[in-house]
C-alpha cells in the first residue's frame, strides 16, 4: 500500500504513535512474550490505524487488520507465531 493509494493520506505527516513501555511490559509478562515483540506489535498496530485500518469498524475489518499485523510481524521476525486465539 502506498500513500497514493489512499487519497486522504498526507504523506508528510500521518500522525503520532505513543507506546506506554509500562503497559507493554505488563502485556509482555501476561502473555509470556518478549517485550520487543509486544512493542513491535503495538507499533505496527498504530501504523495501520494511521493509514486507515480500523478493527472497531466491523469483525471483517478486525480480521483484515489482524492478518496484516501478523504478516508484518513475520517480516520483522521470521519465526514469529501468533497465539492460537489471535487468528480464526
Amino acid at each position: 500500500m502506498h500513500a497514493k493509494d489512499i487519497p486522504q493520506i498526507q504523506p508528510s505527516l500521518l500522525g503520532d504513535i505513543v507506546i506506554s513501555v509500562e503497559t507493554a511490559l505488563r502485556s509482555a509478562q501476561q502473555r509470556a512474550k518478549p517485550l520487543e515483540e509486544v512493542v513491535a506489535h503495538l507499533l505496527i498496530h498504530g501504523i495501520l490505524h494511521l493509514i486507515g485500518y480500523d478493527h472497531e469498524a466491523s469483525p471483517r475489518e478486525a480480521l483484515r487488520m489482524r492478518r496484516r499485523e501478523h504478516a508484518l510481524l513475520k517480516k520483522i521476525k521470521p519465526h514469529y507465531m501468533p497465539s492460537p486465539k489471535a487468528l480464526p
